[in-house]
């Protein structure tokens, strides 16, 4: 399963080679433009910012570099079928390390537990040590329903493009499939009764940004994912992988323009004819946008009714949550050093759903994720750490919808409050730091076109959640949408899937 995750790519150059645009040079924009390039079409990439890669990058702070989007890299495979597909090998152009432990979890109360990474029996065996035969047992039944739930959801949810409920009731397992994925339940209904566990579990909603009071059951599978397939890291930062697909591109004959902002997508009749770029009307077959699904049909498109009833579908699910962050450049110290992911719980973790969901503002005493790479290719100087800090935030707005991270007096105040949780924990960061930078969702809105820092664009929020998020074919003809908004969802193995759908969906015959 390794080798490839089940899905077939079309090969062969097209008959007639057709213009395509793809609005956003972001990891789902890139990998379907390669694709797209590869089967013989004529490719062109329009990116507002001064770089590829979106939200995925590595940034150099002075002598230290982050990874300031995604800082783990699971379900590899979808990468190694896109640069087969594309014509390299990923294992030529990327160094692939594993992240073992995958994660450090500790507690306000002292307890720690970590889970070893592609090994459920050593995972079972620290649970065992530190929480207890019971806790093991109970995980390990987690694990068990979750993997039936992947094997279940993985092709119609994920590796398909999803049209509509209706689709699914043709399934010839349907029953059977519905009570193994009990869309009715949230992960919250999963009832795990340890509450250090119930924490660790409830983590994965907010992997899609998402409240896991309401998010379906379903998000658990991540858990198994990562165990199954690997956490893994990219030698150099996660960002390589945006510079090495880049390249793909460009190896591809697609032409890519940075700093080259698209005002708006041009109709005839309910379909796309080309676009308005930087004030120049520029003719195009077919567009993918590789934007968030709501800027699409609310900015690029005010002309249509058909994406007004897109813009309005869209606005019913809840955007997901945004993430407020500390890149800190670390001087060498005298405690022994982190793993490579670190997750500080506190003790109410209810109070930050809270805040962020339902009072829209930050969160006093965060779940704090401490990002560090033993990477000495991300440091100038041996022995210095690059850490990458996160925290759940609620999104921005000036208008009530969220909060005002405009105030950079309280943005300030916010940052210490955060180093000071993590040096109450033990950790020691203030007699290290060399670099401190603080990135806001007001920062992630401004840099990627994100509305309000959303970081997942819609959140998986409520049972219905698969089905009001963007679909990957417009109801515009020749219009496609790719990306974390877009169907299957937000994180890289989701982002590389979307890419594949929408190549395919352009390439069937």
């Amino acid at each position: 399963m390794e080798g490839s995750h089940g899905m077939t790519g079309v090969v062969g150059k097209v008959a007639h080679p057709e213009k395509i645009a793809v609005i956003g040079a972001g990891i789902g924009g890139l990998c379907a433009a390669a694709r797209l390039a590869k089967a013989g079409h004529q490719v062109t990439i329009f990116e507002a910012a001064s770089q590829t890669g979106g939200k995925c990058r590595t940034e150099w702070i002075g002598r230290y570099a982050f990874d300031t989007g995604p800082s783990l890299l699971t379900l590899p495979a979808v990468y190694r079928d896109f640069f087969q597909r594309t014509g390299d090998v990923m294992g030529r152009v990327l160094e692939l390390q594993e992240v073992n432990p995958a994660f450090d979890y500790r507690f306000h109360d002292g307890k720690s537990v970590q889970f070893a990474n592609l090994s459920r029996k050593q995972t079972l065996s620290a649970i065992e040590k530190s929480l207890g035969v019971e806790a093991a047992s109970e995980w390990n039944q987690v694990m068990v329903q979750a993997e039936s739930m992947w094997d279940v959801s993985r092709e119609p949810f994920v590796e398909s493009e999803l049209r509509s409920p209706l689709s699914l009731l043709k399934r010839k397992n349907l029953l059977r499939d519905i009570k193994t994925i009990a869309p009715w339940k949230t992960l919250r209904g999963l009832g795990i009764r340890n509450p250090y566990l119930a924490k660790i579990m409830d983590r994965y909603a907010t992997y899609s940004g998402s409240d896991p009071r309401q998010a379906p059951a379903v998000l658990s599978t991540i858990a198994f994912v990562e165990e199954a397939f690997g956490a893994w890291h990219i030698k150099g930062g996660i960002g390589t992988l945006a510079e090495r697909i880049t390249e793909r591109c460009q190896t591809l004959g697609v032409t890519i323009h940075l700093n080259s902002f698209v005002e708006s997508i041009s109709l005839s009749g309910n379909s796309v004819s080309g676009l308005v770029v930087d004030g120049k009307q520029i003719s195009f077959d077919r567009v993918v946008a590789n934007a968030d699904a709501a800027f699409v049909y609310n900015q690029l498109l005010p002309q249509s009714t058909l994406a007004r009833k897109e813009a309005r579908k869209i606005a019913k699910s809840e955007p997901s949550l945004a993430g407020f962050s500390l890149l800190l450049g670390l001087k060498p110290g005298n405690q022994p050093p982190l793993s490579h992911h670190t997750i500080l719980f506190p003790e109410n973790y209810d109070a930050e759903f809270e805040a962020i969901f339902t009072a829209k503002r930050p969160v006093e005493k965060p779940t704090i994720y401490i990002c560090a790479p033993r990477d000495e290719t991300m440091v100038k100087d041996a022995g210095h750490e690059a850490w990458f800090v996160l925290v759940n935030a609620p999104r921005h707005s000036s208008t009530g919808a969220g909060f005002d991270w405009s105030d950079s007096h309280f943005v300030k105040s916010y940052a210490n409050s955060i180093l000071d949780q993590i040096e109450a924990r033990g950790i020691s960061i203030r007699d290290r730091l060399e670099v401190l930078e603080i990135r806001t969702p007001l920062d992630l809105q401004n840099s990627v076109h994100a509305p309000g820092g959303s970081i997942y664009g819609t959140s998986s929020n409520g049972a219905r959640s698969a089905f009001t998020r963007a679909r990957n074919r417009s109801p515009i003809k020749g219009l496609y949408l790719v990306g974390g908004s877009a169907h299957p969802g937000g994180g890289l193995p989701l982002v590389g899937l979307s890419a594949e759908i929408v190549a395919n969906a352009i390439l069937e015959k």
